[in-house]
């Protein structure tokens, strides 16, 4: 059970984090200062961020013309969902 704790905050503080990146990064360009690399971006959401990253696509409209992020950011949440379902399966169960 405590892995699974674990595994759910390490996912809400990622998704809080990678919000934030979006959201710094959509701020940067309508300013055109320096950017957030898209790396980075796919990194975080890869990293436990993909509900923060799907999020900040929604709410704040940034990189919904881009494709790879419509394909990666899916694809980070259903690895995130099979890292917590892993955690379920042998830590809990």
């Amino acid at each position: 059970m405590v892995f699974l704790i674990a595994v759910l905050a390490i996912t809400l503080v990622m998704s809080i984090v990678t919000f934030g990146l979006y959201a710094s990064d959509k701020k940067r360009a309508g300013s055109g200062a320096w950017r957030i690399k898209e790396s980075t971006l796919f990194i975080c959401g890869f990293l436990m961020g993909g509900i923060g990253a799907a999020l900040a696509m929604k709410f704040l409209r940034h990189k919904t013309k881009h494709m790879s992020f419509k394909i990666l950011v899916p694809l980070a949440i259903l690895i995130n969902l099979a890292v917590i379902a892993a955690v379920v399966y042998f830590f809990v169960m």
